[in-house]
C-alpha cells in the first residue's frame, strides 16, 4: 500500500497546561513544493502530533496518549535553518577526498616466507592434529627481523593458536588456503593490552587468533579463508560477562598504526570477528565476513581509531555488524564508510555502545544495511534490530556525521538515536555526566521491509539531542493493527542499555518518534507501511527550538 503524502507545516497547539510547537499533515496538493519542517517544542506531558491531516493527527494523538484533543490552528510553512548541514556536507567530502588521497596501503617489501621455510612440513598439515602455530609465528618473527614483507600461507590447510604479528608483515592467506583456528582454548595465550580499557575489564577481551600491539605497517590480506570454527559446540563460553569468557576472538589490534585489511574472507568467530583500538591510519577494504556461529559475532569493530577507510565491505552478522566504540577513551575522527553491505540480527550499523570519548567527522555514502541476508545458523529472527544506531551513553561526544545514499531493509527501527546517561566507565574512574549528539544528517535514505517500531530518536530531560536534519528520506514500514504505546507510560529510562528494543515493541508514531530534541528538522520525508496503520506518521514530544 502506497504511504500517505504529507505536506507538514508548523502548528501551535493548546495541551494542558503549556504550549506545544508540533506538527500537522496536509494532504498534498496536486503540484506539491519542496517543504520543510522543524520540530520545535518546550518540555511538556503531552506529544505534539503528526498524521494524515490535523484532525485526525489529533484523533491519533488522543488515542495513544489518552488525553483530549485540541485544536490545531495551521501556519505558513516554515523552512528551517539548516546551513549548517550543507556546510557539513562540504567539509566531509573534502575530508574523504584528502582521507582518499593520503591514506592508501603502505608499501609492502618484494620478500615473501612461509611457514613451510621455517619448520613445517608440507605433508603434516593436512591432518587435524597437527598445529601450525609454532612455524607461523617464525615466519612472521624472520619476516619482521628482515626489515618486513609477506608471511604467506599457501594452499592447504593451517590449524593454528594465536599468531602475534610485528611491525613491517603483512600476513596473507592466498586463495585455496585456510588459516583455520584451533578449537583448544589452550591454544590462545592470554595478552592483556598495556593500557586497559573498559572492555577489557567487562568483557575479559585477552585471547585472539591475531594479535597485535604497538605496530606500524602491518596488514592482514589474501583472497583464503580464515575461519574461526567458532560454533558454541567448540566454544560454549558464558556471553559478555565476567573475566575471560573463553570465547576469542579472530582479529584484535591495538595501538598500531598504518594497518591494512584487505581482500580476506573471514568466518565462524568465537565472539567478535575483529577489533581495531587506538589504531591510525587504517584500511579496510574488500572485506567478506560471515559470523552467525555463536554470542557476540560481530563483524567489524572499531575502537577510538583516527583516519580511517572502510569500503567494498560485506558483513553478516549475528551481533553488530559494522560498530564504532570509544571505549579507548581517545578521540575517534575522520572516518569515511563508503559502498558496503552491513547485516545484522542487532544493529547494522552502530556507534556505541561504549561511548566514553569524542567521534566526529564520519561521511557514511553508497551503502546497503539491515536484517541477515543468508547465513541463518545462529539467529532465530529476520530483521535486525536497528538499520543506523548512533548511541552516546557514556558520556562521550559524537557529532558531525553525515550518512546519504544509503539502503535499509528489514530492520525493526531504520534509524535510532538516543542520547542517555549509563556512565559506564573503569573501575575507579569518576563517573561522567550525560554526553552530546548534536549535528547528524541522513540524505537521501530509503528502504523497505522494514518492522513495526518505527524510527525513534529520544535525549532525555537533563541532555537534549541537538541539530538533527531528515531530507529526502523515503522508508516503508510494515503495517500493524496494534495500537501504538501511550508515550506517557514510555520513561526516559537514562541508564538503560540503549537499543531499539529498550522501549514498546509498537511505539506511538509508525514513522518517527522523537522526544528530547533541539532543532529536528524533516525535509521532503515520507515514512509508508505495508497496510493500514491507524497510528501517526510522525510524534514530537518535548522537542525545542
Amino acid at each position: 500500500m502506497r504511504g500517505r503524502d504529507l505536506q507538514r507545516r508548523r502548528v501551535t497547539l493548546a495541551l494542558g497546561a503549556g504550549l506545544l510547537g508540533g506538527w500537522a499533515a496536509q494532504p498534498a496538493r496536486a503540484a506539491q513544493a519542496s517543504t520543510s519542517s522543524t520540530a520545535s517544542a518546550a518540555p511538556a506531558a503531552a506529544p505534539a502530533m503528526a498524521g494524515a491531516a490535523a484532525a485526525s493527527a489529533a484523533a491519533a494523538s488522543a488515542a495513544a496518549a489518552g488525553a483530549a484533543a485540541a485544536d490545531a490552528t495551521a501556519a505558513s510553512a516554515c523552512p528551517a535553518d539548516v546551513g549548517w548541514a550543507d556546510t557539513l556536507r562540504r567539509d566531509l567530502d573534502a575530508m574523504a577526498t584528502q582521507l582518499t588521497q593520503t591514506l592508501t596501503p603502505w608499501p609492502v617489501p618484494a620478500r615473501v616466507f612461509t611457514p613451510e621455510q621455517h619448520g613445517l612440513a608440507a605433508d603434516a598439515r593436512s591432518g587435524a592434529v597437527s598445529l601450525t602455530t609454532a612455524a607461523i609465528q617464525r615466519a612472521v618473527d624472520a619476516c619482521a627481523a628482515a626489515g618486513g614483507g609477506t608471511v604467506r600461507l599457501s594452499k592447504g590447510d593451517y590449524i593454528s593458536g594465536t599468531i602475534v604479528l610485528r611491525s613491517g608483515v603483512m600476513f596473507e592467506v592466498a586463495e585455496g588456503a585456510r588459516l583455520l583456528a584451533s578449537t583448544n582454548l589452550k591454544d590462545y595465550p592470554e595478552h592483556r593490552a598495556k593500557r586497559r580499557t573498559v572492555q577489557d575489564t567487562n568483557m575479559g577481551m585477552n585471547q585472539s587468533l591475531i594479535f597485535a600491539e604497538g605496530c606500524e605497517r602491518i596488514g592482514i590480506g589474501g583472497k583464503g579463508l580464515i575461519d574461526g570454527r567458532g560454533t558454541k559446540a567448540n566454544f560454549p563460553g558464558e556471553e559478555t560477562v565476567g573475566s575471560t569468557p573463553g570465547r576469542p576472538f579472530i582479529i584484535r589490534i591495538i595501538d598500531c598504526k598504518q594497518v591494512v585489511v584487505r581482500d580476506i574472507h573471514m568466518k565462524d568467530s568465537p565472539c567478535w570477528m575483529q577489533n581495531y583500538l587506538n589504531c591510525e591510519d587504517l584500511i579496510v577494504d574488500g572485506i567478506h565476513v560471515e559470523n552467525q556461529a555463536n554470542h557476540n559475532n560481530d563483524g567489524l569493530d572499531i575502537d577510538s581509531c583516527r583516519r580511517v577507510i572502510v569500503r567494498n565491505c560485506f558483513i553478516n552478522a549475528q551481533d553488530d555488524a559494522m560498530c564504532f566504540k570509544g571505549a579507548g577513551q581517545r578521540l575517534a575522527e575522520n572516518i569515511l564508510i563508503e559502498n558496503c553491505q552491513f547485516y545484522s540480527t542487532c544493529n547494522a550499523l552502530k556507534f556505541g555502545t561504549d561511548s566514553q570519548d569524542v567521534f566526529r567527522n564520519v561521511l557514511v555514502r553508497n551503502i546497503t544495511l539491515g536484517g541477515p541476508s543468508d547465513d541463518m545458523r545462529a539467529i532465530n529472527r529476520r530483521k535486525a534490530d536497528g538499520g543506523i544506531s548512533w548511541e552516546i551513553v557514556d558520556g562521550g561526544t559524537l557529532e558531525r556525521v553525515l550518512v546519504h545514499d544509503a539502503r535499509i531493509v528489514r530492520a525493526e527501527s531504520p534509524l535510532f538515536l538516543r542520547l542517555g546517561d549509563r556512565g559506564r566507565v573503569q573501575p575507579g574512574t569518576k563517573r561522567p555526566g550525560p554526553g552530546v549528539l548534536r549535528y547528524i544528517v541522513y540524505d537521501r535514505i530509503s528502504g523497505d521491509d522494514n518492522g513495526v517500531r518505527g524510527s525513534f530518536f529520544t535525549g532525555i530531560e537533563q541532555a537534549q539531542i541537538e541539530h538533527v536534519l531528515l531530507r529526502d528520506v523515503d522508508l516503508t514500514m510494515m503495517a500493524t493493527s496494534e495500537p501504538g504505546a501511550d508515550p506517557r507510560t514510555i520513561p526516559d529510562a537514562p541508564a538503560e542499555y540503549p537499543d531499539p528494543h529498550m522501549f514498546e515493541k509498537v511505539m506511538p508514531a509508525y514513522g518517527l518518534w522523537a522526544r528530547h530534541i533541539r532543532h529536528l528538522t524533516l525535509q521532503r520525508v515520507r515514512f509508508r507501511t505495508s497496510g493500514k496503520d491507524a497510528r501517526p506518521e510522525v510524534l514530537a514530544a518535548a522537542c525545542r527550538q
